[in-house]
């Protein structure tokens, strides 16, 4: 089989090509992909959550987490970022934004995501976007929340995740310069919250992530500044991606909306499921520290490695009937929010807490909505992306 993993045209058609990375798992596990670098594939649960879990031996830091390369002055600046770094940097750095995301802190917020869910679906009528009007704004109107930033920023936001994310889609960027230049606004935007929050505290995340906790650490700038623009980036994708993926997976099997119509508490199990199905993060970068073996293959250190959630959310060594779209499915050890270790998303509580209300206030407002047109995917290879997704509310 030709195997080519990163073409971004097959995601913009299709979506990930599940029928390469099931070949993978049978036969190739740890598959050589050729490249500029080429880099160790890894597709299967078990090597995906090893990875995942041995920062030691897989580092973010050498060479980022993001799948492109880039250069030494970029190298530099990322590493300030908590996505690519490691322990005991990475540990650090978790355990002073730890404060903001408890998951009791995050439990607070369901009656204000309800409201925000009930003030999105009451605004809807006839055809309508479910992306721009339901998937995008929701994430966007909590994350400005978390912030305490005006909900009028939303669209400031929207855009410059976007042009970062879809940096190679024609829809959102140009260029890859585009996609920097938007990283840069939103830092500068973060960097004006900070100055003032400093000046006027509130009872908000920025205020509480600016104050030293109990060891008297604080976050200096930069390191503030990336991790707004990490949340921004990571608080509105994955939730948008999932919700218009999810929407999209319940129109592709009418028999699990109605399912999910008839018992709109289903939508805990469905949240689940949801994130498996669409693995709204594809892929994530590491790099090998050392000589080793995985998955049978002798790996070198500094070698790229790869590792395919969507691959490992289909694997029927941990999934029976992976490739069925079951809303009930319980246990659901999905790996959507990442293998474990040190980069378990920080967000998790969040993002199901989101999906879980959204789809509870669909099912119970909206049982007869419809798909009235065809979905349009995110040219992006890290990024399962739905840009757009005509639906009927009558």
């Amino acid at each position: 089989m030709h195997i080519d993993l990163v073409d971004r045209d097959v995601y913009a058609t299709g979506g990930p090509p599940h029928d390469q990375l099931a070949w993978l798992r049978a036969n190739s596990p740890v598959h050589w992909h050729e490249g500029e670098p080429g880099f160790w594939a890894v597709t299967r649960y078990e090597d995906v959550v090893h990875v995942s879990r041995h920062s030691d031996l897989f580092s973010s830091a050498r060479r980022l987490a993001l799948f492109d390369e880039v250069g030494e002055e970029q190298l530099a600046m990322q590493r300030l970022m908590m996505l690519n770094q490691d322990p005991p940097e990475h540990t650090r750095r978790r355990s002073l934004v730890n404060r903001g995301f408890t998951p009791r802190a995050m439990n607070a917020l369901e009656q204000h995501i309800r409201d925000i869910c009930d003030d999105l679906l009451d605004n809807l009528s006839g055809e309508v976007d479910f992306v721009t009007e339901v998937a995008a704004p929701l994430p966007l109107y909590v994350i400005c929340e978390l912030l305490g930033a005006p909900v009028t920023d939303r669209d400031k936001v929207f855009s410059w995740s976007n042009r970062m994310i879809g940096s190679q889609d024609p829809d959102y960027a140009s260029s890859p310069e585009e996609g920097s230049g938007a990283a840069m606004e939103l830092y500068a935007y973060a960097n004006e919250l900070a100055v003032q929050r400093r000046a006027n505290p509130r009872n908000d995340i920025v205020t509480k992530l600016l104050q030293p906790d109990e060891n008297g650490e604080t976050l200096d700038e930069n390191e503030f500044n990336l991790f707004v623009l990490l949340l921004a980036v990571a608080g509105n994708e994955t939730t948008r991606n999932a919700a218009s993926g999810g929407m999209l997976a319940l129109f592709e099997h009418p028999e699990q909306w109605d399912r999910l119509a008839a018992d709109p508490t289903m939508a805990s199990t469905a949240a689940d499921e949801i994130v498996r199905w669409v693995s709204p993060v594809n892929l994530f970068r590491r790099t090998s520290t050392c000589d080793q073996v995985l998955g049978g293959q002798e790996i070198k250190a500094d070698d790229k490695v790869v590792v395919f959630y969507s691959s490992a959310n289909r694997d029927t060594s941990v999934f029976p009937d992976a490739d069925v779209f079951d809303i009930g499915r319980d246990p659901n050890p999905h790996i959507g929010f990442g293998g474990g270790g040190a980069h378990f998303c920080l967000g998790n509580h969040l993002a199901k807490l989101e999906l879980r209300v959204l789809f509870e206030q669909l099912a119970r407002r909206y049982p007869r909505l419809r798909q009235t047109g065809e979905a349009r995917r995110l040219r992006s290879n890290f990024i399962n992306g739905i840009k757009e997704l005509p639906v009927s509310i009558n």
